[in-house]
């Protein structure tokens, strides 16, 4: 499966009030592994970035003054996100800017370029309810090293959110565990086929078997009989008969 890790920078947060793109980066993965492929471009929005917004991603008006318009680069995007899964957070809005940008080219919407469109906000707010899931708090729960995050960056965002994205679905999916080359079955993209080990069945003792017995009879006296573990005597008679 291929997927890109999208995110990109904006000179504010409304679209519907002529905010434009100003920069965007993806990163490329297939069957979980990045490829090294990435795409990296800062665009001059040809307006002013609000104030509010350069002191999240730091990028000014004076360095964006001599960089491409987004007609320069919208083709090498569609190619590079083309029928791969685009994974983004909060893609409602990366997604609202770069249609915007689009539409201005009379080009169809990313949707319509994508193999599909994964919202990584979603996916966290399933996981973690009632918790804030920024891409900050999630490095954090997650355990992703965000410490050269001191202002936010497209390239260094959708970095981050692909190694967040990999551990809130692993394991999902597939029972397949990551493994070093060389050691026990291998699938073709380097992970271990659980399917190619035979488990071991191990027998308890009489001991055992007598101590779990017990363990069980005490739980069946505390709940008065109650426990659906133990069958009724005319159903064990039934079975013997």
């Amino acid at each position: 499966m291929r997927q890109v890790f999208l995110d990109t920078e904006t000179t504010g947060l409304k679209v519907a009030e002529g905010d434009r793109l100003i920069e965007i980066g993806c990163i490329e993965m297939i069957d979980r592994r990045p490829t090294g492929r990435r795409l990296h471009h800062y665009v001059n929005p040809q307006r002013p970035s609000h104030p509010d917004a350069v002191r999240v991603h730091g990028i000014t008006d004076d360095f964006l003054a001599d960089k491409p318009l987004f007609d320069a680069v919208a083709h090498e995007l569609l190619e590079f996100v083309r029928e791969a899964d685009v994974v983004i957070h909060n893609a409602a809005f990366d997604v609202g800017f770069i249609d915007a940008e689009l539409e201005r080219l009379g080009l169809p919407r990313l949707a319509e370029h994508a193999g599909g469109i994964t919202d990584s906000l979603t996916l966290a707010r399933e996981l973690f309810p009632g918790k804030h899931n920024s891409l900050d708090a999630l490095c954090k729960r997650l355990e992703v090293d965000n410490s050269q995050r001191e202002l936010h960056g497209a390239l260094l965002d959708a970095g981050l959110l692909a190694e967040v994205y990999l551990r809130m679905t692993r394991g999902q999916k597939s029972l397949v565990i990551d493994a070093d080359e060389g050691e026990g079955p291998h699938m073709a993209n380097g992970a271990v086929d659980l399917c190619e080990f035979e488990l071991s069945v191990l027998c308890v003792s009489d001991e055992e078997e007598a101590a779990h017995e017990a363990v069980l009879a005490e739980i069946d006296k505390a709940s008065n009989g109650r426990t659906v573990w133990r069958p009724a005597p005319a159903a064990v008679a039934a079975a013997a008969a």
